[in-house]
C-alpha cells in the first residue's frame, strides 16, 4: 500500500480545487441515506393493520436500497481521500434531512407513506444539488455517474410511493 491520501493520482488532479467540498457533500448525502435506512426500517416493523404486508415489503426493500447508497457514497468518500461520518450526533448534525415524521398511529399508511414521500422529494433534490456542484465545479465521472445512480433510484422510490397512495 502506497503512502499519501489515498487517493489514486488522477483522481486526485481531477478534483483538486474542490475535493474537501465534495466529500463534505457526499458526506450529507451518506447521512442522509442512514437515516433515511433507518426511519424506513423502522416504519416497516412498526406498520399495523390490514395493509401492513404490503406497505412494509415495500418499506423493507426502500430501506435496503437506502442502506445499499450510504455503501456506495462511502465508498466514494474514501476512494476521494475523505472519511464517512462515523459518529451518530455528526450523522444527524450533517444530515440535510435529519428526521422524517412517522405517525403515532402505526396504521396510519398513507400517513407513513406520506412522510417516506417527503423524505424522497427531499432526497432528490440533494442529488440534483449535487449534480448541479459536479457540472459546475469538476469533471469527475465516477461520482457524476453515482449521483445520477442514486437520484434515478431515489425517483423510483418517490413513483413507488405515490403507487402506494394513488397519487
Amino acid at each position: 500500500m502506497r503512502e499519501g491520501s489515498g487517493m489514486a493520482q488522477k483522481t486526485r488532479e481531477l478534483v483538486k480545487d474542490i475535493a474537501d467540498e465534495l466529500i463534505r457533500l457526499l458526506n450529507k448525502a451518506y447521512a442522509d441515506e442512514l437515516i433515511a435506512y433507518f426511519y424506513y426500517k423502522t416504519a416497516a416493523l412498526l406498520v399495523k393493520g390490514i395493509h401492513a404486508k404490503t406497505v412494509a415489503e415495500q418499506l423493507e426493500e426502500i430501506a435496503k436500497e437506502e442502506l445499499e447508497h450510504s455503501e456506495e457514497l462511502a465508498d466514494r468518500i474514501i476512494q476521494l481521500g475523505g472519511e464517512p461520518l462515523d459518529d451518530w450526533d455528526a450523522i444527524t448534525k450533517n444530515a440535510n434531512y435529519p428526521k422524517v415524521d412517522l405517525p403515532k398511529d402505526r396504521s396510519d399508511y398513507a400517513g407513513i407513506l406520506k412522510s417516506v414521500h417527503v423524505a424522497e422529494q427531499g432526497a432528490i433534490g440533494v442529488y440534483d444539488d449535487l449534480m448541479k456542484f459536479l457540472q459546475s465545479h469538476t469533471k469527475d465521472p465516477v461520482t457524476w455517474h453515482l449521483i445520477r445512480h442514486i437520484m434515478g433510484e431515489e425517483m423510483h422510490h418517490e413513483e413507488e410511493v405515490e403507487t402506494l397512495l394513488g397519487l
